[in-house]
């Protein structure tokens, strides 16, 4: 399965023997409404997924057919979302995963990734401040003069 790091997704692919329905893990099979069901998303936003190029399902006929990668997958996908990554920040996390065996190039992207949203972020907390500060302002003036108008009635 792929795992997290402190909070944040690394891709590091691994297997767990586990049994679901009888079946080991690498060999459990899902499908599109098992998987919108249980992260309560909508089948067409797997769909939509699978169009960007970050889950590949196989086909039975009209059916998708999800493995155990295609899950975590998913799961990933909508954990980097809450996190702030765009699907082509995640797509490239993928495409890291799948072209090196080893995690270290992918990990030096996560943290660089990691890095620059946390940046962002800073700067957005400085602009809503200075925000919160003129809206204060603002506050302020509007009861001084409207203190100032009942006054004089």
């Amino acid at each position: 399965m792929l795992k997290s790091c402190q909070g944040y997704f690394t891709f590091t692919l691994t297997y767990s023997l586990r049994e679901r329905k009888g079946k080991p893990v690498s060999e459990q099979t899902y499908s599109i409404g098992e998987l919108s069901k249980e992260f309560d998303i909508t089948p067409r936003s797997i769909r939509f997924y699978e169009e960007q190029g970050l889950l590949a399902p196989e086909r039975a006929g009209q059916s998708r057919i999800y493995n155990k990668k295609d899950r975590v997958r998913l799961k990933l996908i909508l954990r980097g979302k809450r996190l702030g990554f765009s699907l082509a920040e995640t797509k490239t996390l993928f495409e890291l995963y799948d072209s090196h065996q080893s995690s270290k190039v992918q990990l030096e992207e996560m943290l660089r990734m990691t890095h620059e949203k946390r940046a962002i972020m800073k700067q957005q907390m400085e602009d809503i401040q200075m925000l919160m500060n003129e809206l204060n302002d603002v506050e302020l003036r509007c009861k001084e003069e409207l203190s100032e108008l009942t006054k004089g009635v």
